[in-house]
């Protein structure tokens, strides 16, 4: 294709814009508002996703050895604990340590349990994957100088399901939007270049190819996607940052943290972008292939 024909088909593009200016306002509006609420979702889920992975990663076992043992026979368990499959840390805390959590928990007065500690060394373990925590606790329960194996048995379970539940309702939302969002953008699209059906069939009539009519809508819905795209990436763009930097100071947990600006916005804005052409030109395409049978 020469230089000369593909900046015709620039031009016309541009052109074609301005000379349906309702049909393109409206075509513009409709990507504009649909990704708008689409990535505002979008956000709201992969924040919510985060919150989850921080909660899955931060169940651990506690592991409590026999208040009895030697200092050498809880280094052996911590060993023998280290060498399980799947273990991703875990941390020492001697019985001292222990009562100062306890007093500090439950106030000074069991201060006076210091001169007859009663409590036992703790291991605190972490599984590189959270959900073999259970399985993981059960095979530590049965070694020896282990007194107790503290997990949230039968919470940590029901903690696991629900957010396996949140996400895969969060994907299926996300999924039946995007369709939605495909559906309604490119059946604007569509009635936009039906409504020049005559323009056309005009140009099929005296001989241009199917290519030399195609391209044009292709640029076209290219245009009207990017365009369209613009409103909701920085409407995203300003509102999560503004969102950012007031609330994150105010979540102190670590688990309710939220994803940092960037490259999180970069991200999103990169994806609506990409819906935004997609959706165009494909919308674009599926239209004007029932005129090319003329």
């Amino acid at each position: 294709m020469k230089g000369r024909t593909i900046g015709r088909h620039f031009r016309e593009s541009f052109k074609s814009l301005g000379r349906n200016g309702w049909m393109t306002f409206a075509s513009i509006s409709a990507v504009a508002v649909t990704l708008l609420l689409v990535g505002s979702f979008i956000v709201v889920m992969m924040n919510l996703n985060k919150m989850a992975d921080n909660i899955e990663n931060d169940v651990e076992i506690k592991v409590v050895a026999d208040p009895a043992a030697s200092d050498e026979a809880v280094e052996k368990l911590q060993s023998k604990v280290e060498k399980i499959d799947g273990i991703a840390s875990v941390d020492f805390a001697s019985r001292e340590e222990e009562l100062d959590k306890v007093i500090k928990s439950y106030g000074k007065e069991l201060s006076l349990y210091k001169q007859s500690n009663p409590l036992g060394d703790a291991l605190y373990v972490k599984a590189a994957d959270p959900h073999n925590t259970a399985a993981i606790a059960k095979e530590i329960d049965t070694y020896e100088y282990t007194a107790e194996v503290v997990y949230g048995a039968g919470k940590v379970e029901k903690l696991f399901n629900v957010v396996k539940i949140s996400r895969n309702v969060g994907l299926i939302l996300i999924l039946a939007l995007l369709f939605t969002a495909m559906f309604l953008i490119s059946n604007t699209i569509r009635l936009t270049i039906i409504a020049r059906g005559r323009e056309i069939e005009i140009m099929k009539l005296v001989g241009a190819t199917n290519n030399f009519v195609r391209i044009p809508f292709i640029l076209e819905g290219a245009w009207l996607g990017i365009i369209g795209s613009i409103i909701p990436m920085t409407a995203i763009a300003v509102a999560y940052q503004q969102i950012h930097a007031y609330w994150q100071p105010k979540l102190v947990n670590e688990m309710f943290q939220l994803l940092d600006p960037i490259p999180f916005i970069i991200q999103v804005d990169g994806l609506l972008l990409f819906m935004g052409v997609f959706i165009g030109v494909w919308g674009s395409l599926m239209s004007v292939r029932k005129f090319l049978k003329v």
